[in-house]
């Protein structure tokens, strides 16, 4: 069984690589004008949910839900042809 050490000698810098290219995409976004649509709070929600995940959560599972479509009526048909990455209620 590996210890805490170990997965930290396997995966830091790769989680190190990817933290920085998260705070890189929020840096352009910041930079640039115009309004962000409904998956920047969503990437928001994730974080946060990340950082505190609900009791019996893991972290990876907070990030999943916070980006998921919880609703539980199915939709007569599909919108798009594409994936956001992010629920969008639409009107």
């Amino acid at each position: 069984m590996p210890t805490k050490k170990d997965i930290q000698d396997l995966y830091f810098m790769d989680a190190r690589f990817k933290l920085l290219e998260i705070a890189s995409f929020l840096d352009r976004v910041d930079r640039h004008d115009g309004e962000v649509d409904f998956r920047h709070p969503a990437f928001d929600k994730a974080l946060e949910a990340m950082q505190n995940p609900p009791p019996e959560t893991t972290r990876a599972q907070a990030v999943h839900l916070a980006f998921s479509d919880h609703s539980t009526v199915p939709a007569e048909s599909a919108g798009i042809q594409f994936a956001l990455g992010a629920h969008h209620n639409e009107p």
